[in-house]
């Protein structure tokens, strides 16, 4: 889908202001600039930035708390979906996300777009096993991992209100189903704007067997 029309169906779908629209277009070129050097996305995903990246993270927008306000995106590559949520709340409800992605490269790409963008973000360039145990609101990930480990990496950041949101794809029922084979959960599944068969998890409670 070309730029101009992915950029409608985004705008259809969200209806965002055109000051977070601009952003997002920031957060676009600066995509298609550091692609040329480091592998950010798939390539043959570049033309697709509004459906295929930014309207399947920035969706996630609506599942998440109004008084949510602080996430951390786990594995979050260029920005996908810490940034985009961080930008759809960032003018109201705003919500600061910490992204974590061990890639050097790929950690000074997403503080350049922070920079660049305004949202209300940072970077910690460390794998999500390194870090010190701390409770968030809200926890993503997007393609990072298969939903029991996931729900391991995930573990230590989960205080009593905490929700879990993971994007999957249509394997998802084989995920589900091995992960329960260590896990007891308590999710809600919301099937995804951008791709048939995908969904996105709201996972309340996760404890080990």
């Amino acid at each position: 889908m070309n730029g101009l029309n992915g950029q409608g169906v985004f705008q259809d779908h969200l209806n965002v202001s055109r000051e977070t629209l601009d952003r997002f277009s920031i957060w676009q070129a600066l995509l298609e600039k550091w692609s040329r050097r480091i592998n950010l996305v798939a390539p043959g995903t570049l033309d697709d930035f509004w459906v295929r990246h930014a309207l399947d993270s920035a969706q996630l927008a609506a599942l998440v708390p109004k008084n949510a306000q602080k996430g951390v995106d786990l594995g979050s590559g260029a920005g996908f979906p810490g940034i985009a949520l961080a930008l759809m709340r960032r003018e109201e409800n705003p919500i600061h996300m910490v992204l974590v992605e061990s890639n050097a490269k790929k950690a000074a790409f997403l503080r350049v777009c922070i920079e660049e963008t305004g949202a209300p973000a940072e970077v910690v360039c460390a794998r999500s096993e390194s870090l010190p145990p701390m409770a968030y609101d809200v926890i993503t990930a997007r393609a990072l991992a298969p939903l029991s480990k996931l729900l391991h990496l995930s573990a230590p950041f989960v205080g009593e209100k905490t929700l879990r949101i993971f994007q999957k794809g249509a394997d998802v029922e084989r995920e589900l189903t091995q992960a329960r084979k260590d896990w007891v959960m308590d999710y809600e599944s919301v099937p995804s704007l951008t791709e048939s068969g995908a969904v996105i998890l709201k996972i309340r409670k996760a404890k080990r067997v």
